[in-house]
């Protein structure tokens, strides 16, 4: 797997989704036949519109309406609840706009997406916004399945050559996907620009820094 891989080399072709005017009751026998958690919600131009999950169609059984609410924003949320409990649609209870990624995008876009949104999965879609796959955590936590040899091997032929820099000057050792660089760079922007690369190759979990940089009067005596 190269550097910066992207969404169609780890996503799910067969996805399981529903129309917007899927029932309740077929959207609970499909999420329970299927053992899934979520789906997502097309349109008829068959576009994703949003994601139907378990949370979602929760409140229907579990909200009570005789609960208390304190303040307004509470009072909001409650009456949101209540919008999702009456609804009998996908499309009255998905939540909208689906957050989505494209093929093209990489895979770090999409972890950052699942962190900050705190989501489990996201739609894949193409240009005209029709359900190209879907992405999980899962899937992204696949790609640091790769061996320690191919990322040791991909730093030493790839990135020191890129940096220009000569691989012999340096002894890069991976273990589980830990990397450590020892060595002496020509100059600190080089060594640390080795450091910056080594992370973004995939399957790296971390980097430790342990090269030795030149004192600037070194690097001036060298020019």
């Amino acid at each position: 797997m190269e550097m910066n891989s992207t969404i169609k080399d780890v996503m799910t072709t067969h996805v399981l989704w529903v129309r917007k005017d899927a029932t309740y009751k077929d959207m609970a026998q499909r999420l329970r036949e299927f053992r899934i958690s979520a789906f997502p919600v097309l349109d008829d131009q068959l576009r994703v519109i949003g994601v139907i999950s378990e949370a979602d169609m929760l409140p229907k059984e579990g909200l009570d309406d005789t609960a208390g609410v304190a303040g307004m924003l509470d009072g909001i949320v409650h009456r949101k609840q209540h919008e999702k409990a009456e609804g009998t649609t996908a499309a009255d209870l998905m939540s909208s706009p689906a957050v989505t990624v494209s093929p093209d995008d990489t895979v770090a876009h999409a972890a950052k997406l699942m962190y900050s949104r705190g989501l489990k999965r996201l739609p894949v879609v193409n240009a005209a916004g029709r359900l190209a796959g879907i992405v999980t955590r899962t899937d992204i936590l696949a790609v640091f399945d790769r061996p320690d040899t191919e990322i040791r091997t991909e730093i030493i032929q790839l990135v020191l050559r890129d940096l220009l820099e000569d691989p012999r000057r340096f002894k890069v050792t991976v273990k589980d996907g830990i990397v450590t660089l020892q060595g002496e760079p020509e100059t600190a922007d080089l060594g640390h620009e080795l450091v910056r690369m080594a992370r973004h190759v995939q399957g790296v979990v971390s980097v430790r820094d342990r090269l030795i940089y030149p004192e600037p009067d070194t690097v001036a005596a060298r020019r």
